[in-house]
């Protein structure tokens, strides 16, 4: 089988590695010397990037964000129908006191395996989350962990949930949508083609991503791709922006830590592709942080790499 690293070699051209023309390195000096003061661009922020250096002073660390010149934020702390402890009410004024407009919000339904006994319970779930998000003002309302999928029934009932998760968001005026991570790029396997799995070199089954791109109705759920765990999972977000063009309009813009400094991703090239087949909205996230230095200097970091980047509009 071909391993991670030689994947990643051979995808160099495409979202890794160095680019047609010149490497990371080269790109990100030229786009530094472009302008020494850019213009501040709308740059969102994954708020789960700050972890406790957020929740332990929030509407001190939402001040924060703003000064860095974050112009939206993705929330990750809706608790027992509060928001990092505080009422909706009253985090959407500290949000908007702070300059920073809230615009969508990670949120997981209290179960992992879905099925038709539970739908009900999931459902009723999404409507009272919709509801309070409604309140905030978001504009997406996302689920962010993977439910358990280990069959094709699986990944229709998924389909089907959340197709109703995004039903009920719809009538609120929210877009609601699945962001990913590695495990869905796993695949599953009917019974009758199980023997054919003795092969290593022959991938059976189906890729669990593309059945919920495919299950689920376009008008009613989006796809936030996280394109660092697109490629962690050995897959190309270029293919995938290629073969299902419209359903990422949000996007999460991550590396293995601070944007731009592994060399792994090429953020030019999924830019482009983004933009040409549309991009609403994106959102840094950061995670891991391998450099010695603090939560929020390291998504200043993120944000001056991309507010100086020339293909970022």
């Amino acid at each position: 089988m071909e391993t991670k690293r030689e994947f990643l070699k051979k995808l160099g051209l495409l979202t890794v590695g160095g680019m047609l023309g010149g490497t990371l390195k080269t790109a990100q000096a030229s786009t530094a010397k472009s302008n020494l003061f850019p213009p501040k661009k709308s740059i969102g922020l994954q708020l789960y990037s700050l972890g406790r250096e957020l929740t332990e002073d929030v509407p001190g660390g939402l001040k924060k964000v703003a000064r860095i010149g974050y112009a939206t934020a993705e929330a990750a702390g809706y608790r027992e129908r509060k928001m990092y402890n505080y009422e909706i009410t009253e985090f959407r004024k500290l949000a908007e006191d702070a300059g920073l407009k809230v615009s969508g919000s990670h949120v997981n339904p209290p179960v992992r395996k879905y099925t038709k006994e539970n739908a009900g319970e999931i459902a009723d779930f999404w409507k009272t989350t919709v509801e309070d998000h409604a309140k905030l003002g978001v504009i997406s309302l996302v689920q962010p962990g993977m439910p358990t999928i280990e069959s094709h029934d699986d990944a229709a009932m998924v389909c089907e949930v959340f197709n109703k998760a995004g039903e009920i968001a719809k009538a609120a005026g929210i877009k609601w949508g699945y962001h990913n991570h590695s495990g869905e790029f796993k695949r599953v396997v009917k019974e009758e083609d199980k023997e054919k799995q003795r092969n290593p070199w022959m991938p059976v089954g189906d890729v669990i991503y593309d059945l919920l791109l495919e299950g689920t109705d376009p008008s009613l759920v989006f796809f936030e791709m996280d394109v660092y765990w697109t490629v962690m999972g050995q897959n190309d977000p270029l293919e995938y922006f290629e073969k299902f063009a419209g359903r990422f309009p949000i996007l999460h813009i991550k590396d293995r830590s601070v944007l731009g400094k592994s060399g792994m991703m090429n953020f030019e090239n999924i830019f482009n592709k983004a933009y040409e087949i549309g991009l609403d909205e994106f959102y840094v996230e950061l995670e891991n942080i391998r450099e010695n230095i603090t939560q929020f200097e390291g998504v200043k970091q993120c944000f001056d790499y991309l507010n100086n980047a020339t293909f970022v509009k």
